[in-house]
């Protein structure tokens, strides 16, 4: 029996088209560690819903994950599985839900992602009180936070802790939050944390709005630590999906180039996206990566590589393969 039985079977059976594309990235990001480069990973769409945690929270564990950016959804919704795993409903048949079916699961709470329902007094209304009572101590004490900073406070404090329905190995934020790793959360206010946060702040509860860090705060953290890192070790750039969670963080290279005029910063040193979406109408989400040179965030020499296909089912091959197992 082989120790490597998921890699070797991917090198056997992998040999075109998309499924070619993840060996040759996969190779890639393992070339780019090996030379003492970092990662970070940018994770959008409903990856912690989809239990993205059961390989990314291992390949930050073994150091193949230097930084995060993801979506206010995803930081959250890491923990909601934490501590509501076994209260969650999956719905396989959900292409054929009625409207009145779907109204039925409003009434029940059940919040819908695709086939999965997430609970929302165990799951949301947990975790409300364990990081209200955050913002409110960081308030008394004249503090204030990023997003992710607030979640691993909650973390470390065991507030949530007997509540725990999955095995605690499993949870990238908390992996995360064992190594303090940076993370950044571009858009934070489009989550439910996010509009919790709001809601206590228009009743009063909370007196201010500042009590948590804002993007431009998050955008200038980001930068100086690419700053940091990138005097010792090249940097890649690993998309899983689209949107804010990519666009964001990749910015920060011009930025320091063109904005700040800091033209000895290094490129980012590997580009990979998966994602399923197509360039039309201007996306930029489905731009192919030689798009991104114009910008001044990949150079011509830059290994760049688009696995265009679900990313729920690749990036957990593709960390197997990183990983060795």
């Amino acid at each position: 029996m082989s120790s490597q039985p998921v890699t070797d079977f991917l090198k056997h059976h992998f040999r075109h088209f998309n499924a070619a594309s993840l060996i040759e990235a996969a190779d890639a990001y393992k070339r780019h560690l090996d030379r003492g480069g970092k990662m970070l990973v940018a994770m959008a769409g409903a990856m912690s819903t989809a239990e993205i945690g059961l390989s990314l929270a291992e390949m930050i564990r073994q150091d193949c994950v230097h930084a995060i950016s993801c979506t206010g959804a995803n930081l959250e919704e890491d923990v909601f599985n934490l501590v509501a795993h076994n209260d969650y409903e999956r719905v396989p048949h959900y292409r054929d839900l009625t409207p009145a079916q779907e109204a039925d699961l409003l009434e029940r709470h059940m919040n819908r992602v695709t086939d999965t329902c997430i609970p929302e007094d165990e799951a949301m209304r947990r975790v409300e009180v364990a990081i209200l009572e955050a913002w409110l101590e960081a308030e008394r004490r004249g503090e204030r936070y990023f997003p992710h900073e607030y979640f691993y406070q909650i973390l470390r404090s065991g507030a949530l802790q007997a509540s725990y329905q999955i095995d605690p190995k499993d949870s990238w934020l908390l992996a995360a939050m064992e190594k303090n790793l940076p993370i950044v959360v571009p858009g934070w206010e489009d989550s439910t944390t996010g509009n919790v946060f709001a809601s206590h702040c228009m009743t009063g509860k909370l007196a201010s709005t500042q009590t948590v860090r804002n993007g431009t705060e998050y955008m200038r953290f980001l930068a100086e630590w690419y700053e940091e890192v990138c005097r010792t070790s090249p940097i890649g750039f690993y998309q899983i999906g689209g949107g804010i969670a990519g666009d964001f963080p990749i910015c920060v290279v011009p930025l320091l180039i063109q904005d700040l005029r800091r033209t000895q910063t290094p490129l980012w040193s590997y580009f990979c996206q998966v994602s399923d979406s197509t360039t039309s109408y201007g996306s930029y989400s489905g731009a192919v990566p030689n798009e991104k040179i114009t910008w001044g965030k990949l150079g011509v020499e830059t290994p760049r590589y688009i696995i265009e296909s679900d990313a729920a089912i690749v990036a957990p091959l593709m960390f197997a393969y990183v990983l060795g197992m």
